[in-house]
């Protein structure tokens, strides 16, 4: 995908395409918006392009008094200034390659996720934009398109471009470009991946220590050499602004030592491309011309594994690339000499059986064999700002407790790990802080990453420090005693993942908010919902009435709370294959032994079909209008139901076998129900409901019988996707199991257009079943539906049964006693009996009881989001007396 360098202007291009001979729709639209006087052309039909790459990078300062697009949320209008950055798009016409910039008003399109690489999209509007800052350079700017579907061709590895380009961005001065999703990860060819070591001839004699360095640093303009070791590496900082002049905006901070203590060094910008990833624990550097400056207040501090080591905290070296220009040489560990008395890394491992007792904030190194892998999600760093934290979250086992470590890992600046962390894998992080809440009973700890935390997982571990340390080994030894097969059959991947869990009362929930509202109202919801980015997680609180439960099974594909097919449930193996030891765990576990193999056979699972999306983008109104509603007509049962299915499966294994092994010949009900969204009224808007998704008996309350048909807005957000349900790992599959749970990728690989051929179906590690919740706002004139989903957490945490997600809730309430009873009725399909008096009256004890719900909101990708209700507070005395 890369072209030589340099760039030509009409004329070049007029000869290329003569030269070219070739049926190109790159090459007929640079011929057609050339030959245009507005250097514009229109395309009401065009032929469609695939996209092979979107890469992003900040934008120029926007000229003075360009206007600002105001947003909406919280209760508040704010005033967003234009994006901060631009993307380029590669697209391939099957001839020829051109990187062309997107319009700016089409930036949504990839915070959706709308846009991005391996669709075909036709191009209905682009013009020719020179850069005024050089000579003859030239691009095309997409500023209409069409997303038309997924590839149905493989994409050959090399492509020809049409008009070769330099790999910097098109538009502005800046010298490279960001990752897609975050800034603090190395990202394309002008990151030096490895600087070899130099045989250097070190000098003794005309070397300095630290200590000696922080008394004299005042007097003296330059400095002697310095050698040391590299203790501890902080994450990448990329502190680039529209305004900022400088071509690479980095700083990473590194602690080093010598005999004498440990100080802190900081490398700065064009530095960090080319020595960043090449810096690592351990390493031994010798620095010439170097600066010394006071050290900057409010940076980190990471905790040393030598607690006795000295800190010179006042100072900091300053690695620049002039003023003065710093010289860098890596001494091979081979050349190292004792007599230097340079100090080893140490490390603070703990076991999982060490954790329950190590205090709030305690930093500590951990090793563990991972079970559960999260999917990759994302944190605005700043309310309607355009800079994310992504994130996931890890279980890892290490065999000293039932329990195992639960890890918040953000990204680290090493890409490469972050994105292959998998199921049974050997995974080692350092300086992690132990999260801790001494107040409340029963929170949960878990271990978060820190600014200088750092990642390994199996093919990273050999010649680490790491492994000499004695609880490492004592880990190795462990893992030598099991057996694969017991924890591959545990191993879960994606998923929603409700934690950290929410306080036990609302008013610790408005003391950890970090926003200024912690209420927002349900007409607000669509419009916070609406404007998240792909992979976009939050957190909110609305106040309501919970009114109405309905109980959904996703066993067979059927019409959901919001008319898109369900999850499929496929009884065919999806493969039989003899899987060797070698196959499975090739990956590297060289220095760590593998997991004694117990059978060659891989057990084929039941695999779970995933869905098909639209990939047009649809407007809210029209959307809102296609939605189904999931009730029947006036006076006849509602589908509505309890959750106390949440105990384990709602149906018998046996029982779902059978439902799905006739799932051909079952008939579907219908059901038509009038429904006013606005002042607009739906009719007859019909829904397809396969017959044991729809429980006989289920729970409404009265209020909710009486105004539910006069609701003046009825939101729709009770849809489970596919990616919502965690599914077993598998090693055959591994490749693409990290890409469905990764962040969509930044360039097109052509071997990922071929892995998905036959790979969508997996086993589930949860009943695929969930709760359609109804909550009524507390003014009786708005609702909306969320879903609820009590038992889909992986198998080893034990945190999340039903009676303890929403613990003190109403919805506990309801459901707070194994009142359900299964039955096989004539069909074979599987009943529930009457709900017990127990329940029905809790369920009347509830009317109008107004509570505040706390909703996980996380953005799939385009129109895709999920809505789950995570807890239920009662709204107490205590609680509107610290709102007010």
């Amino acid at each position: 995908m890369e072209g030589p360098e340099g760039v030509g202007g009409p004329e070049a291009v007029a000869e290329a395409a003569a030269a070219a001979g070739c049926d190109s729709w790159i090459q007929r639209a640079f011929e057609q918006v050339l030959a245009s006087s507005s250097l514009r052309l229109s395309l009401p039909t065009g032929r469609p392009v695939a996209v092979l790459a979107l890469e992003r990078y900040m934008a120029d300062a926007p000229s003075p008094g360009t206007p600002s697009k105001p947003t909406v949320g919280g209760g508040h209008v704010h005033v967003a200034p234009s994006s901060s950055y631009c993307y380029d798009v590669t697209v391939w016409d099957g001839v020829y390659q051109e990187k062309c910039l997107l319009a700016p008003e089409l930036n949504p399109l990839v915070h959706k996720n709308a846009l991005r690489c391996g669709l075909w999209v036709e191009i209905m509007q682009c013009s020719y934009m020179y850069n005024e800052r050089k000579l003859g350079a030239g691009f095309l700017c997409v500023e209409k398109l069409r997303i038309v579907g997924a590839p149905g061709v493989d994409i050959s590895p090399e492509q020809k471009e049409y008009k070769a380009k330099p790999r910097v961005p098109l538009k502005g001065a800046k010298k490279h470009y960001l990752p897609l999703w975050n800034n603090e990860d190395p990202y394309g060819g002008v990151w030096v991946e490895k600087k070899l070591s130099q045989d250097v001839c070190v000098d003794d004699s005309k070397l300095t220590s630290l200590s000696h360095l922080e008394m004299s640093w005042r007097t003296k303009m330059s400095f002697p050499p310095l050698l040391v070791r590299v203790l501890h590496k902080a994450r990448l900082r990329y502190y680039g602004k529209p305004d900022t002049k400088l071509d690479v905006p980095y700083q990473a901070y590194f602690e080093v030592a010598d005999h004498s203590g440990m100080m802190s060094v900081v490398l700065w910008n064009s530095l960090c491309l080319e020595w960043y990833s090449s810096m690592k624990i351990g390493t031994v550097l010798l620095l010439h011309q170097y600066a010394v400056k006071t050290s900057y207040p409010f940076k980190t501090q990471p905790t040393p594994g030598d607690l006795h080591m000295k800190r010179f905290s006042s100072i900091e070296i300053s690695l620049n690339v002039r003023d003065p220009p710093t010289k860098i040489h890596i001494i091979p560990e081979s050349k190292v000499k004792k007599e230097w008395k340079l100090p080893d890394v140490k490390y603070r491992f703990i076991t999982r059986s060490e954790l329950d007792n190590l205090p709030n904030n305690h930093s500590c190194d951990i090793i563990g064999l991972v079970k559960y892998v999260g999917r990759t999600e994302r944190t605005r760093k700043r309310e309607y700002g355009e800079d994310f934290w992504i994130h996931r979250w890890v279980h890892v086992v290490d065999g000293t407790s039932e329990e195992p470590f639960i890890l918040e890992l953000f990204a680290t600046s090493q890409p490469e790990i972050f994105e292959q962390i998998h199921p049974m894998t050997y995974l080692v992080c350092t300086q992690m802080r132990v999260v801790r809440d001494t107040v409340e009973s029963g929170f949960t700890t878990y271990l978060t990453t820190s600014n200088e935390s750092q990642m390994f997982i199996t093919g990273w571990h050999k010649g680490q420090p790491y492994t000499k340390d004695t609880k490492v080994k004592s880990f190795i030894q462990w893992i030598n005693t099991q057996k694969e097969d017991y924890h591959m059959e545990k191993t879960a991947i994606g998923g929603y993942y409700p934690f950290p869990p929410v306080p036990n009362t609302f008013s610790k929930y408005c003391k950890n908010s970090k926003v200024e509202s912690v209420l927002t109202t349900i007409s607000e919801m669509e419009k916070e919902i609406e404007s998240l980015h792909y992979r976009e997680h939050k957190r909110i609180a609305i106040q309501g009435i919970i009114s109405a439960i309905r109980y959904v099974s996703c066993g067979r594909t059927s019409q959901d709370a919001s008319g898109v097919e369900a999850i499929q449930i496929n009884k065919e193996p999806l493969f039989q294959s003899s899987v060797s030891k070698s196959n499975r765990v090739k990956e590297g576990r060289k220095k760590f032994q593998p997991l004694r193999e117990t059978r060659s056979v891989q057990r084929s699972p039941p695999s779970m079909q995933e869905q098909q999306y639209v990939v047009t983008k649809k407007s809210p109104a029209k959307r809102k209008s296609e939605t189904v509603e999931k009730r029947e007509s006036p006076g006849s049962k509602s589908p509505y139901f309890t959750r106390s299915a949440g105990k384990k499966t709602m149906m018998h294994t046996d029982l779902k076998e059978n439902c799905l092994s006739r799932k051909k010949s079952q008939e579907e009900t219908e059901l038509t129900q009038p429904s006013r969204t606005g002042n607009k009224e739906k009719s007859n808007v019909p829904e397809t409901v396969q017959a044991e998704r729809i429980c006989h008996n289920s729970w409404q309350s009265a209020l909710w019988t009486a105004v539910k048909d006069n609701l003046t807005q009825h939101l729709h957000y009770s849809r489970v996707s596919p990616e919502s349900f965690p599914c077993k790992f598998e090693y055959m599959h591994k490749e693409f199991l990290m890409q469905r749970y990764n962040l969509q990728a930044a360039q097109c690989k052509p071997k990922e257009w071929k892995t998905k051929e036959g790979m969508d179906c997996f086993e589930n590690t949860c009943p695929l079943e969930y709760y359609e919740v109804a909550i009524l706002g507390i003014n009786h004139d708005i609702a909306v539906d969320v879903a609820f989903l009590p038992v889909c957490c992986p198998e080893d945490s034990h945190l999340f049964r039903a009676e303890d997600v929403l613990n003190d809730a109403v919805l506990t309430s309801v459901s707070g006693t194994p009142c359900q009873q299964e039955a096989i009725n004539k069909e074979g399909l599987s009943e529930l009996f009457s709900l017990s008096d127990e329940v029905v009256k809790a369920a009347a004890d509830l009317e109008k009881q107004r509570v505040v719900c706390i909703l996980d909101v996380c953005s799939l990708s385009e129109d895709e989001v999920e809505v789950f209700l995570n807890k239920v507070y009662k709204v107490t005395e205590a609680d509107i007396t610290n709102q007010t």
